[in-house]
């Protein structure tokens, strides 16, 4: 299996090269409001420090995170910097969680997006984001032809993002 994950793929043309299998990381920002069958507590900052590690030792490379994972991208943001491995992170835009009320919001306006780039930019301490997509609400159809995938790839020609595109739930 090390072997497996040790491959990598690029992404398209963007010099991006992520192993087949990428670790969630919305245990270790949210347990409200997640379709699991069971509750869980999420793990202190040596528990996570442990689960990277193993997850780079199989041969992982790439995060998956979110604003709507709860704080998973402070949490990586903060811990992330004290490994000394090159991650690909790939994040989203579109759908924020609210801890008060356990509920999602899903927002794709321009000015939505650009303020959601640049606060994950903030939180995972990052000059650029590897891998932004739209966390669609599934009206995928609707969020395109708003413009939304126009918006992260005039981010991505700003140099802020290095690859986009969206997390659809609809076949159209």
């Amino acid at each position: 299996m090390t072997a497996y994950l040790s491959q990598r793929k690029q992404i398209a043309e963007t010099g991006i090269f992520v192993s087949p299998l990428g670790l969630g990381t919305v245990k270790i920002g949210r347990n409200t409001a997640v379709k699991y069958p069971a509750s869980f507590k999420i793990p202190d900052d040596k528990q996570v420090q442990d689960l990277l590690a193993q997850a780079w030792d199989l041969g992982i490379n790439l995060i998956d995170t979110a604003p709507a994972y709860g704080n998973s991208e402070q949490r990586l943001g903060e811990l992330l910097p004290k490994q000394s491995h090159d991650w690909i992170i790939a994040t989203k835009v579109g759908e924020t969680f609210d801890t008060k009320t356990g509920e999602s919001h899903y927002n794709f306006t321009p000015e939505f997006i650009t303020a959601s780039i640049h606060q994950s930019l903030k939180k995972l301490r990052q000059e650029a984001l590897d891998i932004v997509l739209i966390h669609s609400d599934g009206n995928d159809k609707q969020i395109i032809e708003q413009g939304a995938l126009e918006v992260l790839n005039d981010l991505k020609q700003q140099g802020l993002i290095r690859a986009t595109g969206m997390s659809t739930k609809t076949v159209e």
